[in-house]
Formats: structure tokens, sequence, C-alpha cells
């Protein structure tokens, strides 16, 4: 069964090659401000972390739909992922500019928040959709208490930070400022593994069929 990752995120590739799993890639293209902009126009009010989250992960897997993959339309099952950080109620993306990691740094240190991860799976028949299925989910995170201003200064200076969400990873060089976690670790590398293979199982599919070479 062919898996088809609707990302451009590193993190997200190279954590589904660690679980055995090398997916196509299809770039979305998706104006996440935009399409999060619309639904809270429409709604009138703020989305929740886990529902901006889903919305953006739902928009990225349907936006690849008309695709094609060595000339021929999508088969397979279609994967939209997006990822927040919460902490105090603000919602936090990737910060972008070493001035705004910093921040975020110097307030989320000896703290504790919420990492929150979108999934949408869209099964597909040569190009037809036959079946989806979406969930959120989420998982605590604790930063070390004695982290000092040279390290996140030094944390800052690698780039990492400035493009995932929360200004944090835990499978690369910011593991050693965390912790604690209370979840799925997957959840906070930017896709929960066990929520992804019961949403996989309610399509039809069980796992090993995602396994490369079989």
């Amino acid at each position: 069964m062919r898996l088809i990752l609707a990302s451009t995120s590193p993190a997200r590739l190279a954590l589904l090659r660690s679980a055995g799993i090398e997916p196509a890639l299809v770039s979305p293209g998706v104006d996440e401000a935009a399409a999060v902009r619309e639904a809270e126009a429409e709604r009138g009010a703020p989305l929740a972390a886990a529902e901006m989250v889903q919305l953006l992960a739902r928009a990225k897997a349907e936006a690849v739909l008309g695709a094609r993959l060595d000339g021929r339309p999508l088969d397979g099952l279609v994967l939209g992922g997006d990822s927040a950080f919460e902490l105090d109620g603000a919602i936090h993306g990737k910060p972008h500019l070493p001035a705004v990691a910093r921040e975020r740094w110097m307030r989320q240190r000896g703290r504790t928040g919420v990492l929150h991860s979108g999934h949408w799976l869209i099964r597909v028949r040569d190009g037809e959709v036959v079946g989806a299925a979406g969930r959120a989910d989420a998982a605590t995170v604790s930063f070390a208490e004695d982290l000092a201003e040279a390290e996140i200064e030094a944390y800052i200076a690698t780039g990492e930070p400035l493009l995932v969400a929360g200004a944090f990873t835990i499978d690369s060089l910011g593991g050693p400022f965390i912790s604690r976690i209370e979840g799925a670790p997957s959840t906070v590398v930017g896709l929960s593994l066990p929520l992804l293979r019961q949403l996989a199982g309610e399509l039809g599919v069980a796992w090993p069929e995602f396994w490369s070479g079989r």
C-alpha cells in the first residue's frame, strides 16, 4: 500500500522512514494563514489549537488529490498533517525569526505546554476518493528548568528552532532541553504514529502493508 505524504516537512518524512515507510511526496501548496483566517471569519471566533491543526491537515491532504505520480492518478492513502504548540492558551507555529524564537524559549523554559498534531487520511483508488478519516492528537512537553540563556542562544543560532512548531524538536538538537513528554513521542515530531495506524485501520489498511519492500 502506497502512502502519499502531502507535506514538505523533513521531520515527518524522517519519522515515517524510521517507521519503515517510504512515502511518495507531493507538496500541497496550501496558504495556511489564509485558510485559518477564512475558517475563523466563517465561524466568527478563533479556532482552538486542535481545530486549527486538523483544519490544515485536511486542507493539505485534499489539496493534492488531483496530482499524478509517474503520470498516473493517485492510488493509496494520502496523508496531510499539521502541528502547533500551545502555551498559556496561545498557539505557536513556526517562529521563523530568531527574536521570536528567543522570546518563546525564555517564556517556556521550566514550563509545560501542549503540542497538537492534526491528521487527515484519504484513501484513493485510481484518483477517486473512497474514504477518509482524521483526528488530532496531543502530547504535553516539559522543558528543562536549568536551561541557561547561553544554551538558548546557541540553539537558536543553529537555525533549527526557526522552522518547527513551538521552536523546538525532540528528535534532534532540541532533545536535551526537554525533560518530560506525556503522550506519543512521535506526536511531538509531527505525526502520531499510533493514531496514524488506527486511522489506516479504519480505512481498511493494516499497518504492515506500508512497510517498504512488502
